[in-house]
Formats: C-alpha cells, sequence, structure tokens
C-alpha cells in the first residue's frame, strides 16, 4: 500500500489550493496583457489581449494595437461590442510569404473603438489570428494605444537590453517565439502523444494509491459496523 504518498499527494493539493487563494487575493497588475494560443516558430495562432481598466477610471473607447513588421497578415476577431478595422501599408518592397506568393503591403494596426465605452474594472479581449516567423528566440512587441473618454494609455514601452521589464511604467505587450520542434506550422504538438504516454504508468500508480487509501475507509467502516452489530447483539440477549 502507498497510503503514506496518498496522504503527501492531498497535502500538496491543499497547499496548492492555498497558494492559488492566496494569489486570487492579490491585485491584478493594470496592463493591456497578451495570451497566445501558440509561440512555435512558423505557428498559426491566436493572439489574445485583454484590459480590464480604464484610464485612471475613464472608460476605454477605443484600443488600438501596432503589428510588428515581421508579421505581414492579421485577421481580427469581430466583437459585437466593438468597431474593427485594418490599417494597411505598402512595403518599400514586395516580399515572399511562406506560401512563396509576392506581398506588397501589410497589415500595420488593427484598431477597435467601442459601441459603447468599455467602463473601467470591466474585462474586454480583442483575438488577432497571424502566422508568427520562424524566428525562434525573437520576442516580438505589439505596442497598444488605449484611448479612453479622458485621457489615454500608451503600452508602448520595450525593455532596453539588459533592463528588467517589470521596471517598465507602460510595458509593450509581447511575444517571444520558440523552437518549432515537434511541431507543424497549425501549432500541432507532435510530442504531445509521447509525453502522455510517459505518464500513463504515474496514473496507473495514483489509481493504485487512491484504490489502497479507499480499501483501508472500507476496513474501518467494516470494523465500526461489526462493534454496533456487536453491542446491538448483546443488548438483545440481555432483554431476552
Amino acid at each position: 500500500m502507498h497510503v503514506p504518498r496518498t496522504l503527501a499527494r492531498l497535502g500538496a493539493i491543499a497547499g496548492a489550493a492555498g497558494l492559488l487563494a492566496l494569489g486570487l487575493a492579490q491585485p491584478a497588475a493594470a496592463h493591456v496583457t497578451l495570451t497566445p494560443s501558440d509561440t512555435a516558430a512558423g505557428a498559426s495562432a491566436v493572439l489574445t489581449f485583454s484590459t480590464s481598466h480604464g484610464c485612471e477610471g475613464s472608460p476605454t473607447t477605443g484600443i488600438t494595437i501596432r503589428i510588428p513588421e515581421e508579421i505581414l497578415s492579421v485577421s481580427p476577431t469581430r466583437n459585437p461590442q466593438w468597431e474593427v478595422e485594418k490599417s494597411i501599408e505598402q512595403l518599400a518592397e514586395p516580399i515572399e510569404d511562406a506560401h512563396g506568393n509576392s506581398v506588397t503591403e501589410r497589415v500595420a494596426e488593427v484598431r477597435y473603438r467601442a459601441v459603447q465605452p468599455l467602463p473601467d474594472g470591466y474585462r474586454d479581449t480583442f483575438e488577432l489570428s497571424l502566422t508568427l516567423p520562424d524566428a525562434p528566440g525573437e520576442t516580438l512587441a505589439f505596442p497598444v494605444i488605449q484611448t479612453c473618454e479622458k485621457g489615454e494609455n500608451t503600452w508602448t514601452e520595450v525593455p532596453a537590453e539588459g533592463q528588467d521589464p517589470e521596471a517598465l511604467e507602460f510595458p509593450a505587450p509581447t511575444v517571444t517565439i520558440t523552437d518549432a520542434t515537434g511541431q507543424d506550422h497549425h501549432g500541432a504538438d507532435a510530442a504531445v502523444s509521447e509525453s502522455d504516454a510517459a505518464t500513463e504508468p504515474e496514473a496507473d500508480d495514483a489509481d493504485e494509491d487512491d484504490s489502497d487509501a479507499l480499501g483501508i475507509v472500507g476496513l474501518v467502516v467494516g470494523a465500526v459496523g461489526v462493534v454496533i452489530g456487536g453491542v446491538a447483539l448483546a443488548r438483545t440477549r440481555q432483554q431476552a
């Protein structure tokens, strides 16, 4: 039996839950955040930008996302709360894309205008579908201009070499491209099945541990039942 392992696992789960609760209790960073669906070089990814605050309490009326020069084409997701448009710029010289096509223009910005201003303290998201460049290790910055009824926030700061990004007051959202090994251009991870296979024995061990624990509980409950039954039988005989 592996009861100690089971108890240790339960303790770890309880500890993790406590840390999660502490994390939720901390105030969220007042930044425009970027969450990529994939970071592999050459992968098709959806970048989700989000904001949950205005400009010193003033509601948000617009979000403008500047697209790095390394990215040519962007497909923004429609949002019923916002009007969206793409700003196109002409390239100085034609560029050949990943499919061998000659490209003469690119999406320079994506602009969202609120149908109704987004109140301070309410969250919304903005999704861009695009293909990441084949450049592992490169960090792409997506400067964001947040326009409000009063004022604006310019999330455009990029750390200088050796500078701590946490020291920036208005950091631009970024994504760092990772190695494409084991992934195709659609972000499919070929190593997932191998990872799942590698963890199956651990899962079996976990099931075994849980079964042992349940077995012990069953034995204890059974023993209590026997004691109660014996007491009841003794009382019945005394009354007879």
